[in-house]
């Protein structure tokens, strides 16, 4: 069985992973643990345990979407009083207090999910993400750094941190490694500041690929082309991509991209044409999502993650 890991954090990597599941590749997803805002950030602080967020929502990602048990995870309280909290963030903080530990949380809350694979946080360290901007001004904490409307000059940890053994172990194994999709500066390049990722990342010998954002991020990566996405990734990572797709917008509705455009957004222009490493996908989205703020995102699309999973050769051993 083909062992794949995914290294990311937010709602790109599970996007893919919902329909990477379907089949029989040993997935292993490692997750940043630099995320600060929201339920998250809060629980973050009061339990001084790394964020469960990111964990959750791809925890739930390798689960069965009509099990009650994942419904439970994904509901959030609307009561004010809650913060707007996660059910499957309190169960997770709730299994941290219980066992001691949080990579133990995770193992738990993954089997009471009975998901298809494995979760990893890329460290058991409550660390945040400095960012050195455009201007030479510094920023400390994830949920700060978009909002300060400057490009991403570098990006560092506010202090040491060491990677899971398991972690390790699961990268230098792996016969692929899948770099992507999300945020370079904020969900992708935070796990090769842990010590210990890089090295393994550049020990493995399984190809490695990246997967471009569809959009550029407001401000984070504002105006960013694809070979500036591969340079800085590559840059932290320490070595050369062996396969980087790009997807096209063009199924994309005007106005969708108009109200991105607005807030600093815009699809990511590939400027690699002749770098035969590249592969040109089509099938972008919009999704409706609603978090208290009902709007149309672009995601990629079932189809054109199956393109991708197709040019990867993953395709053969269906399940369904």
């Amino acid at each position: 069985m083909s062992r794949t890991v995914l290294i990311g954090g937010g709602t790109g990597l599970s996007t893919f992973v919902r329909v990477m599941k379907d089949f029989d590749s040993s997935l292993t997803l490692v997750v940043a643990v630099t995320d600060d805002g929201g339920s998250s950030g809060i629980i973050r602080e009061a339990m001084l345990i790394p964020p469960p967020g990111d964990v959750r929502n791809n925890i739930i990602a390798l689960a069965d979407d009509e099990e009650l048990l994942t419904k439970v995870f994904s509901h959030r309280f609307g009561a004010p009083a809650m913060d707007g909290h996660s059910i499957g963030n309190i169960i997770i903080a709730g299994l941290t207090e219980m066992y001691g530990s949080f990579p133990e949380a995770v193992v738990a809350a993954s089997k009471m999910l009975s998901i298809k694979g494995r979760v990893l946080p890329v460290a058991d360290d409550l660390v945040h993400l400095v960012a050195e901007l455009d201007d030479g001004s510094v920023v400390k904490g994830e949920s700060r750094i978009s909002s300060q409307g400057k490009r991403v000059r570098r990006i560092s940890l506010d202090k040491p941190a060491s990677a899971l053994p398991e972690v390790i172990d699961a990268i230098v194994s792996a016969d692929t490694i899948i770099v992507g999709p999300g945020s370079i500066f904020t969900s992708l390049v935070p796990n090769f500041l842990v010590s210990g990722v890089r090295e393994a990342f550049k020990e493995s010998r399984g190809r490695k690929i990246f997967i471009c954002n569809i959009m550029t991020q407001p401000a984070e990566s504002e105006g960013f082309s694809l070979r500036d996405h591969v340079e800085v990734v590559e840059n932290y990572c320490g070595q050369a991509f062996d396969l980087i797709f790009w997807t096209e917008v063009s199924g994309v509705e005007t106005s969708v991209l108009n109200r991105y455009k607005e807030q600093g957004s815009s699809p990511v222009e590939n400027d690699m044409l002749f770098d035969r490493r590249v592969k040109v996908i089509e099938g972008a989205t919009t999704v409706l999502i609603d978090d208290g703020k009902a709007r149309l995102v672009v995601r990629h699309s079932r189809n054109s993650i199956l393109s991708i999973l197709h040019e990867l050769s993953m395709l053969g051993e269906n399940r369904i």
